[in-house]
């Protein structure tokens, strides 16, 4: 092996990024790359995110410091995916921007960049029409979705690059839906899920690497097996996961598709952990159709009763988005008494921004910038006191937690490194044990709690 084949990872973004950069260390490594540190290797590859506006800045930031390392510097992900050749012109300090389409050959494609054989960027397109536009049409086509490797072959397609007790697991990719706000659809394509299969066989692979929690993203959990023929695909999917792994949590379920059977299952299954992740993006009807999104105040309260009735004791957490254009000061307020009203577990507010390519970047009726900063302030602190009272009533529960590193981890209703932490005291717990403790007191959203022998 040349010393020149060397090579480091850099990861932006969000967790489905992670997945995607697992198995291009995978493919490297089976191409006989070696890792190494950022100002060791020969090339740096930095994963992009192309979501909002810092996130990209971000992106850019990452490229130009890799450059200054004299490394040979490849831009992927999300963020080259979208941009392709307009990105290539306006920074020349990377020496490649490559698409999705070139991770199967990444190998060959990092050799070629060392070799200093230029390769034109592409011409960005919309990749929701490289599929059929008929769901169960899907799987029959030939088109590379990143983290969607087969995993029935002599070994699953993955390279954690990361350590500990909790890795995300790929269920799907994509989205159908059409969010005024969002391009993601663009550029990651229509929704396509994984076969049931392959999910459960890379958890017995994570399992075998000592993770004993997985993480399923996608961009909509909800629609998993709509494709497949099975709209209850993932009502069937949980239980035979937690068959293998000792805890099994879902990220990213569309509040318009949370069916109450599936409900049922996340609720009360052993070894799925109770909890939700529901992105409303807002509690005003009149704002969310602008958003192209289904709910109001009132159908929100019904769904969280409805889950709560099933398991009083689940985490919810969700994220809002301040400013959309044509929010009212009335739209507002009934954001404001919607968060008051659900005592949610978690709150993420945003501050809107116009996206490119997106529909509400055309619309009419901006919200003034100052008064944007304004409510995402006013709605945070509220988030802030209505997630601690949340956590308050928590005390005297037994939880179960897994032990991260030094002795602090994380329940079940809060998902790892995002949801706040649990402070452990008594006993020895060791990082990956899963152990009961009750909760004795709270800071915020986080957590203490005394381990029971």
């Amino acid at each position: 092996m040349t010393a020149d084949r060397t090579v480091s990872l850099v990861t932006l973004g969000c967790t489905r990024n992670s997945v995607d950069s697992d198995e291009l260390a995978a493919r490297l490594d089976q191409a006989g790359w070696r890792f190494a540190e950022a100002d060791e290797a020969a090339v740096v590859m930095v994963n992009t995110c192309g979501f909002i506006e810092t996130a990209k800045k971000q992106s850019i930031d990452a490229l130009l410091a890799a450059s200054g390392s004299g490394a040979k510097v490849v831009a992927v992900g999300c963020m080259a995916e979208r941009y392709g050749k307009e990105l290539a012109d306006a920074l020349p300090e990377a020496d490649a921007v490559l698409s999705f389409d070139d991770y199967p050959d990444i190998g060959e494609r990092l050799d070629d960049v060392v070799q200093g054989n230029a390769r034109t960027a592409h011409t960005p397109r919309d990749r929701r029409t490289l599929l059929p536009l008929t769901p169960v049409r899907r799987k029959e086509s030939t088109v590379h979705v990143p983290g969607h490797a087969p995993a029935g072959g002599p070994r699953v397609l993955r390279h954690r690059l990361g350590g500990g007790p909790v890795a995300p697991l790929k269920l799907a990719s994509g989205c159908d839906r059409r969010c005024a706000f969002c391009a993601i659809p663009s550029f990651r394509g229509a929704f396509v899920s994984r076969p049931p299969d392959d999910i459960v066989t890379e958890a017995q692979w994570l399992a075998a690497h000592g993770v004993r929690e997985v993480i399923l993203v996608s961009e909509n959990s909800t629609s998993y097996g709509k494709d497949l023929g099975d709209i209850r695909a993932l009502d069937k999917l949980l239980p035979r996961l937690a068959s293998v792994v000792d805890r099994v949590r879902v990220n990213y379920l569309q509040p318009a598709e949370l069916r109450p059977d599936l409900v049922e299952v996340i609720a009360s299954t052993r070894g799925v952990t109770p909890y939700f992740d529901l992105p409303f993006q807002h509690a005003s009807g009149p704002v969310l159709r602008r958003m192209r999104r289904f709910g109001d105040r009132e159908r929100f309260l019904d769904l969280i009763g409805s889950i709560r009735a099933v398991n009083p004791d689940v985490g919810i957490r969700s994220n809002f988005i301040v400013g959309f254009p044509g929010e009212s000061e009335s739209d507002f307020a009934e954001l404001c008494r919607f968060v008051t009203q659900a005592r949610l577990d978690v709150v993420g507010v945003f501050a809107y921004s116009d996206e490119e390519g997106t529909e509400a970047a055309g619309l009419e009726d901006k919200v003034d910038a100052g008064t944007i900063r304004d409510r995402a302030d006013e709605l945070s602190i509220l988030a802030d006191e209505v997630s601690g009272h949340r956590a308050e009533e928590r005390v005297g529960q037994t939880i179960e937690v897994l032990v991260g590193p030094g002795s602090e981890g994380w329940a079940g209703h809060q998902a790892p490194d995002v949801d706040g932490k649990v402070t452990l005291s008594g006993g020895d717990p060791q990082p990956g044990d899963i152990v009961q403790a009750v909760i004795t007191g709270t800071h915020g959203i986080d957590l203490y709690a005394t381990v029971q022998e």
